[in-house]
């Protein structure tokens, strides 16, 4: 192990993506994933254990969790089998083996059909390092999990440290729990050109479920799911990941707009390629 992570005071951002979400994107060209991760209690958890060599902790979302150290080379220690195994080979197939042994210093897989909480990842106390969190249950739908891993994985690059000041004696961009954010960074960018002209929007930092939902009534269109409306950094990502997986960006909507807004970016484009080639067949590409 080449790393260590303070997993106890590790920086919480609220990213986690449920599975009410990203099951319906609303867009021009919506795409629908088929919610099989939930109603499977029966699922026993022991089949997807990879053995007692593995360290665990209790995790509040996925009860008991495996817990993994992701070495500088994207490997892990100790190696994962069996679905732990696959749903990490996945990850670093979209990210790469190298950006996912820069980013993540941990990875926690636990298996809890019944929660509504599909993944989450958190910055640990250095913010260069995150942890990445996945309900193994979405393994049986490999179209919802890629989906949410890009999900996942654009809460990282968006969040990256180095677009955040948090020593900053004041800001004039977008003062946010990671520091003041950077003029060019992409959330700000997606601020100014989508959440800034609203008089009544959520706080860009709001985790109330209610408001949000009354925020996504109110400008339906504007959003590509019900759980994008949950604050700027849910946004973000859900438009991120309809970009990667919807052919067309057509349309006059604020959620069509929100979709060509990443074409301005030379790499994300060339991500979105990559995951799209990469992962044509889980997505159903071809």
């Amino acid at each position: 192990m080449t790393r260590i992570i303070a997993t106890l005071v590790a920086i919480f951002v609220g990213l986690a993506l449920f599975s009410g979400a990203a099951v319906v994107l609303i867009t021009p060209v919506a795409v629908q994933f088929v919610e099989s991760a939930l109603g499977r209690a029966g699922d026993p958890p022991a089949e997807r254990a990879d053995g007692p060599q593995t360290p665990t902790e209790s995790d509040a979302d996925f009860g008991e969790v495996q817990v993994f150290d992701v070495l500088a080379d994207g490997s892990l220690e100790p190696a994962a089998t069996g679905v732990a195994a696959e749903v990490w080979n996945q990850f670093v197939r979209i990210v790469g083996a190298d950006v996912a042994g820069e980013v993540i210093i941990q990875y926690r897989a636990g298996d809890a059909p019944r929660s509504d909480t599909l993944a989450y990842v958190y910055q640990d106390q250095n913010p260069r390092y995150w942890t990445l969190a996945v309900n193994l249950a979405t393994a049986d739908d490999p179209q919802l999990l890629v989906a949410t891993l890009i999900h996942e994985y654009a809460h990282v690059f968006s969040f990256d440290h180095a677009d955040f000041d948090r020593k900053a004696p004041s800001c004039d961009t977008l003062d946010l729990f990671e520091g003041c954010a950077a003029d060019d960074s992409y959330l700000y960018e997606f601020y100014v050109a989508f959440w800034a002209g609203y008089p009544d929007a959520v706080d860009v930092e709001n985790t109330d479920p209610d408001a949000a939902w009354r925020f996504y009534l109110a400008y339906e269109d504007d959003f590509v799911s019900d759980y994008a409306a949950t604050n700027l950094g849910e946004d973000f990502a859900e438009s991120f990941m309809t970009f990667v997986i919807e052919d067309s960006f057509e349309g006059p909507s604020v959620a069509a707009q929100k979709l060509r807004f990443f074409t301005q970016y030379p790499e994300l484009v060339e991500l979105r390629e990559h995951i799209r080639a990469e992962m044509a067949v889980e997505l159903g590409l071809r």
